[in-house]
C-alpha cells in the first residue's frame, strides 16, 4: 500500500438541521483514501458523534495516525476481517473512524478485483429499489409544513418526525400529519433521548394526536427497562439508535418479544459494513426488524455503505433513512451522487462499477 490518508470534509447545509440532540449547519465528516502502488485509489467516510460514540475529527485522525502502519500492509478483504475480529475493542471505541477506514480498503479490493464490494463480501448483488423515509426537524411550524408539503408533493408516506418536548409545537405538527387524511402514510417518532424517564415520556407521548408506528430513543442512553415499559404502554416497538452501537449488546434485549424493539443500524456508529451486517443477522436470527440508517450529512460514500447492509437484509429493513445528497448538502465530493428521487426511491441501477461504484468528483 502506498498511503492511507485522512481528511475533514467540511460541507456546508442548504438549510441547518435540528434535533434534541444537536444543531448542524455542516457536515461532520471524514474522508478516508487508501492508494495502492499503481495509484488505484479507495474513498470512505466516517461521521463521529461526541454524543453517541465519544469521538470527534480529531480523534479519527489520531486512530488513523496511530494503527497507519498496520494497514498499509493490507492486500486483501481477509486482512479487514481478521482486523475487525483481532480489535473489537479498539473498534468499540472508534466505530466511525473504523468505518471510513474499512469502507475504503473494501473499495480499493473491489477496484483492483474489477467487482462491486457485494461481490467481495459474498453477499447479493445490488438490485431492485430502495425506500428512503422523508425525516421532518424540530424546526418552526412554518418551516415543518413547508417541508411537509414538499415531501407530499414527492410522494413520500414514510415520515421520521423529531419532537423537541415542547408539547404545543409538536401537537401542531403531528395534527399537520394527521390532516393529511392518507391511510398510507407512516409515522414514527425520534426523541433523541428527551426523557429522564418512562412515566415522563408516557404522559408527553399520549398527548399527540394521529396514530405512531415507532418511537426512537426516547429515553437515556441504555435505559432498556423504561424502552420495555414504553413498548407495552405504547403498544409500539421502540427503536434503539445510540443504545445500540455493538454485536455485544444483544443481551440486553435478545429475551424479550421480538416485537418490542427495532435496530436503527447507522454504518457509520456500528463500526462498518462487515460490523453492520453481522449485527444484521443477529438481528434476523431474533426476528427483530432492522432500520438502516444514516448521520445528517452523509455523502454518498456512506449511502452506497448502507446499501450494502439493507439489500442484504431486505426481509428484515423496515425503513431506510439518508440518500439526502444535494437534497441536503451544497455539494457532493463523489460522481455518482447517489440521492433519493420521487417518492423517496433510489434505484440500484444508480451503482455500478467496481468497489463502491464512485469516484471522488473536482
Amino acid at each position: 500500500m502506498k498511503s492511507v490518508h485522512v481528511q475533514s470534509l467540511d460541507i456546508p447545509f442548504k438549510q441547518a438541521f435540528v434535533h434534541a440532540s444537536a444543531a448542524r449547519a455542516k457536515t461532520e465528516s471524514v474522508l478516508v483514501t487508501v492508494t495502492n502502488e499503481d495509484g488505484v485509489e479507495g474513498i470512505g467516510e466516517g461521521c463521529p458523534r461526541h454524543y453517541v460514540t465519544g469521538e470527534t475529527i480529531e480523534s479519527i485522525q489520531q486512530f488513523v495516525d496511530v494503527h497507519r502502519g498496520q494497514w498499509m500492509a493490507f492486500t486483501a478483504v481477509q486482512n479487514l476481517k481478521e482486523w475487525v475480529a483481532e480489535q473489537a475493542a479498539v473498534i468499540d471505541e472508534n466505530p466511525a473512524a473504523w468505518c471510513a477506514v474499512e469502507t475504503a480498503f473494501l473499495d480499493l479490493f473491489g477496484k483492483e478485483a474489477g467487482l462491486p464490494i457485494e461481490a467481495l463480501l459474498a453477499l447479493p448483488a445490488l438490485n431492485g429499489q430502495f425506500q428512503y423515509s422523508a425525516v421532518l426537524g424540530t424546526d418552526s411550524l412554518q418551516s415543518f409544513e413547508k417541508q411537509l408539503q414538499r415531501y407530499r408533493l414527492a410522494g413520500f408516506t414514510d415520515f421520521k418526525v423529531k419532537v423537541t418536548g415542547r408539547l404545543h409545537e409538536d401537537t401542531d405538527k403531528m395534527t399537520l400529519l394527521a390532516a393529511c387524511q392518507d391511510s398510507t402514510i407512516r409515522v414514527r417518532l425520534d426523541a433523541n433521548n428527551l426523557w429522564s424517564d418512562a412515566e415522563s415520556a408516557l404522559s408527553y407521548l399520549r398527548q399527540l394526536p394521529g396514530p405512531i408506528v415507532a418511537i426512537e430513543e426516547p429515553l437515556k442512553v441504555g435505559d432498556y427497562d423504561g424502552c420495555r415499559l414504553l413498548a407495552r404502554e405504547m403498544k409500539v416497538p421502540i427503536i434503539l439508535d445510540e443504545s445500540f452501537l455493538r454485536l455485544n449488546q444483544f443481551p440486553a434485549i435478545q429475551n424479550d418479544s421480538p416485537s418490542t424493539w427495532i435496530i436503527n443500524i447507522r454504518v457509520s456508529k456500528m463500526g462498518g459494513v462487515m460490523r453492520s451486517l453481522d449485527i444484521a443477522r443477529r438481528a434476523r436470527e431474533l426476528g427483530v426488524s432492522i432500520i438502516v440508517g444514516a448521520q445528517v450529512g452523509e455523502t454518498s460514500i456512506l449511502t452506497r455503505a448502507g446499501l450494502t447492509v439493507a439489500n442484504s437484509h431486505r426481509d428484515i429493513v423496515i425503513a431506510q433513512e439518508g440518500a439526502f445528497g444535494t437534497h441536503l448538502l451544497e455539494y457532493d465530493i463523489c460522481d455518482p451522487v447517489l440521492m433519493f428521487g420521487a417518492a423517496g426511491q433510489l434505484d440500484a441501477k444508480a451503482v455500478n462499477g467496481a468497489g463502491l461504484g464512485l469516484t471522488l468528483s473536482g
